[in-house]
């Protein structure tokens, strides 16, 4: 199975870097001076769980589409830079190829659906708490490093089980999912919790517990997401929605989402299509969600600040 990877960031060379380390043929489409980088460094990962430097393969857009047909891309872009990532992949795509996105979220589907074809778009989510070091190196931060994959109408299929059967002696934990909406739906709830409280408080979830109404807050959130996710017709399952709730209420946490290192570093965000996305379903589904327009419009303000510069 020839395998590419849009990106070789934090997220994508981690698990690219995995799948590779353990015999499987991938390559990385990436930007001109990350490629450099890895040619001149190598593709790096520093973890508690084993670090490697690995030789990569990599394409640019320009001499993608000499490279042939791809039987897996796997997408791991940020959500503001899909449509561009769409474009960038289109020769890559062949009759046989399968799409595998790991953003977070759920709007992306419609995106990749109309461009690509139903058919051929897999489900995909990660877990994985990690970052890119001052070197380009990939620094995964704590144990966890889960890749969770499926056809997104339940079941399996030979295309996933062909890739299950890859990330079997993989360094991470690989979950071929039969039941990957749910799946997907229950991260979507923990992390529409998580980057709405973090980036709204401008704290760590510790920091906001420490608050008179931060556990307050964060619980009706939480129910706010869950709620959404059950009129979805996905209602979250008692351990997962215990495990989210034990997170984003956790005293001693350190933990923040990513979108608020994106926010803090004066970047742009996925706000709109993680929170924004949310309240957008909720609305139509005719659930309330105060909470979470609160956070919408707080991250709405600041990406209107931000694009005046």
């Amino acid at each position: 199975m020839r395998i590419l990877i849009l990106g070789a960031g934090a997220t994508g060379g981690y698990f690219g870097g995995r799948l590779q380390e353990a015999g499987a043929d991938v390559t990385f489409l990436v930007r001109s001076p990350r490629a450099a980088k890895l040619a001149a460094n190598g593709l790096r990962i520093d973890s508690p769980l084993g670090s490697v430097t690995l030789t990569a393969k990599t394409v640019t857009a320009e001499t993608l589409a000499q490279a042939g047909i791809w039987d897996l891309v796997i997408l791991s872009c940020k959500a503001y830079d899909l449509d561009d990532s769409i474009r960038t992949i289109a020769p890559a795509v062949g009759p046989g190829t399968a799409i595998l996105p790991i953003l977070n979220g759920l709007a992306h589907y419609e995106a990749l659906d109309a461009a690509f074809g139903r058919e051929k778009v897999l489900g995909g989510l990660c877990h994985i708490f990690s970052t890119l070091g001052t070197e380009g190196e990939i620094l995964h931060m704590n144990q966890l490093h889960r890749l969770t994959f499926g056809e997104r109408d339940g079941g399996t299929s030979p295309r996933t089980e062909a890739f299950a059967a890859i990330c079997a002696t993989a360094n991470f934990q690989a979950i071929h999912s039969t039941m990957l909406m749910q799946e997907a739906w229950e991260k979507y709830t923990l992390l529409a919790t998580l980057a709405g409280m973090t980036c709204l408080m401008r704290a760590n979830i510790g920091t906001i517990m420490a608050t008179n109404d931060g556990d307050a807050i964060a619980r009706e959130m939480l129910a706010e997401c869950a709620a959404t996710a059950t009129a979805s017709g996905h209602a979250p399952r008692p351990e997962p929605l215990s495990m989210a709730e034990g997170i984003v209420t956790d005293p001693k946490s350190a933990m923040t989402a990513s979108m608020l290192r994106d926010l803090e570093g004066g970047g742009r965000t996925e706000g709109e299509h993680i929170i924004g996305d949310m309240v957008t379903r909720a609305k139509a589904l005719g659930v309330a969600t105060p909470q979470l327009r609160v956070a919408r419009c707080h991250l709405q303000a600041y990406e209107i600040r931000h694009a005046r510069g």
